[in-house]
């Protein structure tokens, strides 16, 4: 499971700094889709370190609220588990 964090983490950052060059050069994006499915999948720690570091998506409001309740639904699910294991 730690493997598993860890590679998903690092992906996810790699994603955020890719779609961030696209942007600058004007090239065809990742989608936001795939970059909260990423985060969604467990990839929430380097999905922020990306955009915090890459300085992207912190100025788009509409990605921030998806990002946020994606962090509530994971935040949710471990609450839960831990309750009922």
């Amino acid at each position: 499971m730690f493997y598993f964090a860890l590679f998903i983490n690092i992906f996810s950052f790699i994603l955020f700094g890719i779609d961030k060059r696209k942007a600058i050069k004007h090239q065809r994006r990742i989608s936001e889709f795939t970059l909260l499915l990423i985060t969604f999948l467990g990839g929430t720690v380097g999905a922020l370190l990306g955009m915090v570091f890459f300085r992207h998506k912190i100025s788009k409001r509409n990605f921030l609220i998806k990002f946020g309740f994606i962090v509530l639904i994971q935040a949710a699910f471990i609450y839960l588990y831990r309750k009922y294991s």
